[in-house]
This record gives C-alpha cells, structure tokens and sequence, in this order.
C-alpha cells in the first residue's frame, strides 16, 4: 500500500479523544484483519509515515513497534514492514483433524513421513496404552505443513489390536487421525499443553530456530475405555496458537 492511501485513510477518521499511535494502530489493524491489506504486503516506510501523516517519528515507532508485538505486522531489519502470515490456530477443546483445519483456512495442506514402523515404546508409554511391556506398539512420525511451511510434528504411538491396518497406511494421502477415527471411533481425549524448546532434531524438522518457542500437546485418545494413541504433537510456537472458548458460570 502507498503512504498517500494510509493519509487518505487516517484523515476520514475522526480525531476525538484516541492519541494518534492509537490511530494509526486501529487504521492498520482493520485494514488487515478487515482483509484489504495481504499477508507478505509492505508498508511504507517510518520516514513516509511521518511525511505523509505530519507525524512524529517516535508516535509511528510506536504504533508500528506495537503492532508487531500484536502478531500483525513483521519488522526486518534494514528491509521494512510487511503484513504478518496469520498463525495457524486449532480448538484448545476437542479432537480435530489438522489437515481439515488447515483447508478450512482456505490453505494448502500436505504431509511428509519421517517414519512408519513398528517398535516397543518406553515404559511410560507402554503404561499409558496398557500394554505390556515386552509388547510392541505401532510407531508414526509425521510432519504436517500449512502452504508448505511445517506447523505441527506429530509423534504417535498407536495400540496395535485396534488399528492393525495402520502400519500399510499412506499418511500423505489421509492423516492418522482420520485413519483412527475410522477403525477406532473417538470416545474421549485428553490434552496436556505446555511451552517448550526445540531440540536439535526438531529445529531441523520443522525449519526453526534453537530459541523459538514451541507450543507441545500431548494427546492421548480414547475409543470406549480403551486408549487407542499417544501422541506428542509439536507446534513452532511463531505459526500456531490454540484457541478455546468458555462460559461463566
């Protein structure tokens, strides 16, 4: 967008008693989550802003500054300000299937397969399938994408007497999930969230940095009163939130 079109914009607002970062920052963010201005989109620059709206450097500094701590616009250093890509975001309640998630965002969903096989898990997962210890379990690693950048590794063990197909499964074509849900229907789950690193692996799978948070659910899923997966699914943290809603009571 041109710096004329954001004075055009700016000087129909009406003044009244919000400070003028304030302004620019409500100007800016309806546009964007108003649809207008696109995800990747440049900015004109501070010095534009100030020429063009007859504003201080600091004033646009902070609406700027402030609007990209809110996760709608992107700053690089010596390059400019663009429009930030919108982060993928999932139900906190409920079970759902990412790829659906992703399309319903009007997105391109694909998958990759790290690994597909059978091997015997640790204790605690053992325990948490109630299997055995000197039994195996069946063994996914996939990485989910979202217009080709990684926004979730999943890591899932599956009980192999309710899912014995699971191991001939393309899951670049179907996920787990719906793979699961069809052999094995959903009859509850439970999620345990919390913010974590990445390892060195995980850096590399999911094209990230060692200091970027990721966001790690572990989900166990249920169908009658028999836990049918764990899985442990991970989340760079700048390209996903979790979204939940509640009622007071």
């Amino acid at each position: 967008m041109e710096a004329a079109e954001i004075a055009r914009l700016y000087a129909r607002q009406t003044p009244g008693s919000a400070p003028a970062y304030q302004r620019i920052k409500d100007l800016v963010a309806g546009e964007i989550l108003g649809g207008r201005w696109r995800e990747g989109e440049a900015l004109p620059s501070e010095s534009q802003f100030v020429e063009s709206l007859g504003l201080s450097r600091m004033t646009i500094n902070r609406a700027l500054r402030e609007l990209s701590a809110d996760g709608l616009l992107r700053r690089v250093m010596g390059v400019g300000t663009f429009v930030a890509r919108r982060k993928s975001s999932s139900a906190l309640a409920g079970v759902h299937n990412i790829a659906d998630e992703v399309r319903d965002r009007g997105h391109g969903y694909s998958a990759r397969v790290l690994s597909l096989r059978e091997e015997l898990p640790d204790p605690e997962i053992s325990a948490q399938l109630g299997l055995d210890g000197r039994r195996s379990a069946f063994r996914s690693r996939v990485v989910h994408l979202e217009d080709g950048a990684a926004v979730q590794l999943e890591d899932r063990y599956v009980h192999p007497d309710f899912a014995p197909g699971y191991l001939d499964q393309d899951f670049t074509a179907g996920t787990p999930f719906t793979f699961l849900s069809e052999v094995a229907p959903l009859g509850k789950g439970e999620h345990i969230v919390e913010a974590v690193l990445p390892c060195a692996e995980e850096c590399e799978i999911l094209g990230i940095g060692p200091s970027e948070p990721c966001l790690l659910i572990q989900r166990r899923t249920w169908s009658g009163d028999a836990v049918v997966s764990v899985a442990r699914l991970i989340h760079p943290g700048s390209r996903y939130r979790l979204v939940g809603t509640f009622d007071a009571h």
